[in-house]
């Protein structure tokens, strides 16, 4: 790794998927995800999209074990989501449709309390190949609460 792949970010999740070539297309392709960075003999990448960085690496035979710490059941990730914020929520849905992967909730528009203010987002669910809940979103501001 150079000092300029050198991650970003205090924290990143690597997601553990089932077949690499398949997630590794679908956060590439289908999401807009680039390669920082990848380890094909470890069928491993690091990719990033807007600074929302994480890893996939494919579960293999010869995997090193020590970081699951239970069974890998389908859907991976089961109680937790991922939000990323993108600059063009509708291009990212554009992408998603054409590919014919459906949405796991339809866009909508959400407020939150943040401190003396709201902040707002539009946001929509997807699932990747291995069942990872990905929230998408796009800043809509912040507003004085009604």
């Amino acid at each position: 790794m150079t000092a300029r792949q050198t991650p970003t970010q205090r924290l990143v999740p690597e997601l553990y998927c089932r077949d690499f070539g398949v997630s590794f297309a679908f956060y590439r392709d289908v999401l807009g995800f680039r390669a920082r960075y990848e380890r094909p003999e470890d069928r491993f990448a690091y990719l990033d999209r807007e600074g929302a960085e994480l890893m996939l690496e494919e579960v293999t035979a010869d995997h090193d074990f020590t970081w699951l710490t239970g069974p890998l059941e389908t859907p991976f990730g089961r109680g937790i989501n991922f939000q990323i914020e993108v600059a063009d929520l509708e291009g990212l849905l554009g992408s998603i449709a054409s590919n014919g992967t459906k949405l796991r909730r339809e866009p909508w528009e959400k407020w939150y309390r943040a401190g003396d203010r709201d902040v707002g987002q539009r946001q929509f669910l997807v699932q990747d190949p291995d069942g990872y809940l990905l929230r998408f979103c796009q800043d809509l501001g912040e507003r004085v609460p009604t």
